[in-house]
C-alpha cells in the first residue's frame, strides 16, 4: 500500500471539513441573524407562510423517499444508466425546492433553541446542507470505501425526515407531533 500524496490528503481533508463547515456556517448565520417575522414566502405571510412551507416540506420529503427508492434500484443494477439520470434530476429538484424553505426559515426565525422541537429542526436544517455537500463530493469519488456514499445519502434523508417531522408534520397536525 502506498502513502497518499499531499494533494490526495488535502482533498480528503477538504472533503471531510467542507460539509461540516457548511453546516456550522448556516448555524452561525442563523444564530447571529435578527429574525424578521415580516418575511414572505412566495407572497404568503404568517400562518399562510407556515402552511405553505409545510406543504413544500412534505413535497421535499416525498422527493427524498423517491431518491432512496431510486438509489436502492440503482444499486440493484437494474438499468442503472436511466436510474442515475432520474436520481440526479430528482435530487436537484429536491435541492431547489429546499432553498426557498431554508431561506424563509433562516430569514424569518434564524436558528433558535427555545424548545426541543425547534432545536431539532434547527440542527437538522444545518445538517441537511452539510450532508448535501458531502454527498455531492462523495458521488464523484471512486477511491473512498463504498459505504461512504450511502452513509452520506442516509444522513441527507435523515435530515430531511427530521425537518419534515419537526415542522411540516407539526404544522399540518395542529402544531403538535408525538414525542416533541
Amino acid at each position: 500500500m502506498t502513502a497518499p500524496t499531499p494533494a490526495r490528503a488535502a482533498a480528503v481533508a477538504l472533503g471531510a471539513v467542507l460539509p461540516v463547515a457548511v453546516g456550522v456556517a448556516i448555524w452561525l448565520t442563523g444564530r447571529h441573524h435578527s429574525p424578521d417575522y415580516t418575511t414572505s414566502l412566495f407572497g404568503a405571510h404568517d400562518a399562510a407562510a407556515v402552511t405553505l412551507k409545510a406543504r413544500l416540506g412534505t413535497a421535499l420529503f416525498g422527493l427524498a423517499v423517491v431518491q432512496v427508492l431510486l438509489a436502492l434500484w440503482m444499486y440493484g443494477r437494474s438499468r442503472p444508466g436511466r436510474v442515475r439520470i432520474a436520481h440526479r434530476a430528482v435530487g436537484w429538484l429536491a435541492f431547489l425546492l429546499s432553498v426557498p424553505i431554508a431561506f424563509h426559515c433562516v430569514r424569518t426565525y434564524g436558528v433558535e433553541t427555545s424548545s426541543t422541537r425547534v432545536f431539532l429542526h434547527s440542527v437538522a436544517g444545518c445538517a441537511l446542507y452539510g450532508a448535501f455537500v458531502a454527498k455531492v463530493l462523495l458521488v464523484r469519488s471512486r477511491r473512498l470505501p463504498g459505504w461512504t456514499l450511502p452513509v452520506a445519502g442516509g444522513a441527507l434523508f435523515t435530515a430531511i425526515g427530521l425537518l419534515w417531522y419537526s415542522a411540516s408534520l407539526w404544522a399540518l397536525n395542529g402544531f403538535t407531533v408525538p414525542g416533541l
